[in-house]
């Protein structure tokens, strides 16, 4: 077993506690279902928002999918005028199974962030 850092992103339509949720219920399903992970797995995940997201926390949704007992930790991104808004990332660490690459995940508007992994999943 081998500690990976695992990232991801998505972007909310509207500042709110809706869309704010289930943004990133979707995104962190999304991971988990990408990489195989179980609950066990996870070390910790670090959320980071745009300073236009303020309607709720987005850890919140980890905590209403049961996961209690992962240590989580929000912050602001710094707000850049050219920045991608209403945008939401994760930092997710957690032991996979088997030594392989981890599988980063970047939903609606936040493939932007990481166009070359969206040109390499084409590929494969």
């Amino acid at each position: 077993m081998r500690l990976y850092a695992i990232r991801g992103a998505t972007t909310i339509s509207a500042n709110t506690k809706e869309d704010i949720i289930s943004e990133t219920q979707r995104l962190l399903e999304t991971v988990i279902e990408a990489n195989k992970l179980k609950q066990e797995d996870v070390v910790s995940i670090i959320f980071t928002t745009t300073p236009d997201v303020t309607a709720e926390f987005p850890a919140k949704a980890c905590r209403m999918m049961g996961w209690a007992g992962v240590p989580l930790l929000g912050a602001v991104e710094a707000d850049v005028p050219h920045g991608l808004p209403k945008c939401i990332r994760i930092l997710l660490h957690a032991y996979l199974q088997e030594d392989k690459c981890a599988k980063h995940i970047y939903l609606k508007e936040a493939v932007k962030l990481r166009p070359d992994l969206v040109k390499k999943s084409l590929s494969e």
